[in-house]
């Protein structure tokens, strides 16, 4: 299994070179000047010309690019204009926030949906079901930039039961976890109702049934078991989503993770941030997906890695 992983990995980095690639002409190409974001635009021509053949931008794109590609190899990632500071201790300095901020939302859309969906998939066509279709719907079609300011004003401003910003406390996670988990939630709740549903008609199910099973064994320790793959699937996938979407919300909530930092390093024309923070975003994306490969043989014995 861990030779397959391996192989699985080196496959991708092809993807993530090209996805370094396109991130590195792109900054580079939108028109705007970090050293005019540094100095200012009243700075004397000197130091403009000083400061940015200081920082290696006078040089020719491909020179830069070699340069960047030849420090990734040695595991620099080179040193940040905004903050003067080395990127990876930017980058690791702020890492931790988010992937605290996406667990807890993973959580959240797990606790909500595997739930919800199983009673859906159990009462297919009645009360139950259509009310949890409706939140789904709802969960859906409320973004993230529109449901964080929501739950600000209700919890925070109108109720005063929850901080609004930062990350200071466990009543900081609350709001920006929710927003995160709660279009998740939907998502993976009709995910969960389509797998059990096609659990539910097997043959094994209704065996179950007539050897005078509970309901809750029929559908947890049977059904949602044998279901469990393509929910896995999508909880992997979400996970990467997770890490790549807290852009926004870590924006609404000043969250001090590395989506506001991504944010921070467009405003600033900072070259070198912006392409640590996409190269670690992309590496967790991929070794999300790797972990959950190796859990599938784990949760369901049927399934092999050759």
């Amino acid at each position: 299994m861990l030779r397959h992983l391996l192989k699985r990995f080196l496959l991708t980095l092809p993807a993530l070179w090209l996805v370094l690639t396109l991130v590195f002409l792109m900054i580079h190409i939108v028109p705007g000047d970090p050293v005019e974001q540094m100095l200012g635009e009243g700075a004397a021509p000197g130091a403009a010309a000083q400061l940015r053949h200081s920082l290696g931008l006078d040089q020719p794109l491909g020179l830069q690019y070699g340069h960047y590609l030849l420090g990734l190899f040695r595991g620099d990632l080179g040193q940040s204009f905004k903050f003067q500071a080395p990127v990876r201790q930017i980058i690791f300095e702020r890492y931790p926030a988010t992937l605290q901020l996406a667990f807890l939302a993973l959580l959240v859309c797990a606790a909500i949906a595997i739930p919800a969906g199983v009673l859906a998939a159990h009462r297919r066509g009645q009360t139950p079901d259509r009310l949890i279709g409706v939140f789904t719907l709802f969960g859906l079609a409320i973004p993230n930039f529109a449901l964080g300011p929501l739950l600000i004003l209700l919890f925070s401003i109108e109720i005063g039961l929850l901080p609004v910003s930062g990350r200071n406390g466990l009543g900081s996670y609350v709001l920006p976890a929710a927003t995160l988990g709660a279009a998740l939630a939907a998502i993976l709740t009709r995910m969960v109702r389509g797998a059990m549903l096609e659990e539910l008609s097997a043959d094994y199910i209704r065996t179950a049934r007539a050897k005078g099973l509970s309901t809750t064994a029929v559908l947890f320790r049977h059904g949602l078991r044998n279901a469990l793959i393509p929910i896995i699937t999508i909880l992997g996938l979400q996970f990467g989503t997770l890490l790549a979407g807290t852009i926004v919300t870590e924006t609404i909530f000043s969250w001090p993770g590395i989506g506001r930092l991504t944010v921070q390093a467009i405003s600033a024309r900072d070259y070198p941030l912006l392409q640590g923070c996409i190269l670690v975003i992309s590496l967790s994306y991929v070794l999300v997906n790797l972990l959950t490969d190796a859990i599938y043989s784990v949760v369901d014995p049927r399934v092999r890695i050759s």
